[in-house]
C-alpha cells in the first residue's frame, strides 16, 4: 500500500474553482498577497481579459519567503473554505519567476492531449476484437 498522495493533475488557474475537495492539483500564478498570520497566499492569472485568483494555504510550506509579483507553482490538495471557496493546501510552493506562462499553458494542453490519446488507445487494446 502506497503512502504517497495521488498524482496531481496540472490545472490552469481558472479551472481550480471547479475541482472537487480533496483532489491533488498543481497550478500556477503571480503572488499578489501573503498573509503570514493566517498562512494564506493569493495567486492571480489573466485569462480572456479576466483576472482569476487561486487561494493557497501555506501552513505546510512555512517558513516561506514571499516575493510579491513573482510567478509561483503550487502543488497540493483542494479544500473548501467558507467565504473563500476552493483553497489549495500547498505541499510545494516554488517561485518560478521567468517561466513563460503562455508556453506553460501550451505544454499543459499538449500533455492533456497526449494523455487523452493514450487513454483512448488503452481502451481499444482492452476491448478484444471479435474475429468471427
Amino acid at each position: 500500500m502506497s503512502m504517497l498522495p495521488p498524482t496531481a493533475v496540472f490545472r490552469l488557474p481558472w479551472e481550480v474553482n471547479s475541482i472537487k475537495e480533496g483532489e491533488s492539483v498543481r497550478t500556477f500564478g503571480r503572488l499578489v498577497c501573503y498573509q503570514p498570520d493566517e498562512s494564506k497566499a493569493t495567486l492571480t492569472a489573466q485569462h480572456a481579459s479576466k483576472e482569476h485568483r487561486v487561494f493557497v494555504q501555506t501552513q505546510f510550506v512555512e517558513p516561506f519567503n514571499p516575493i510579491i509579483g513573482a510567478q509561483y507553482l503550487v502543488l497540493g490538495e483542494t479544500e473548501m473554505y467558507e467565504g473563500v471557496g476552493v483553497m489549495v493546501r500547498a505541499r510545494v510552493l516554488n517561485c518560478v519567476d521567468g517561466v513563460n506562462t503562455a508556453l506553460l499553458q501550451k505544454a499543459i494542453a499538449e500533455q492533456r492531449s497526449f494523455f487523452a490519446e493514450r487513454e483512448s488507445k488503452q481502451g481499444e487494446v482492452a476491448q478484444p476484437q471479435d474475429v468471427t
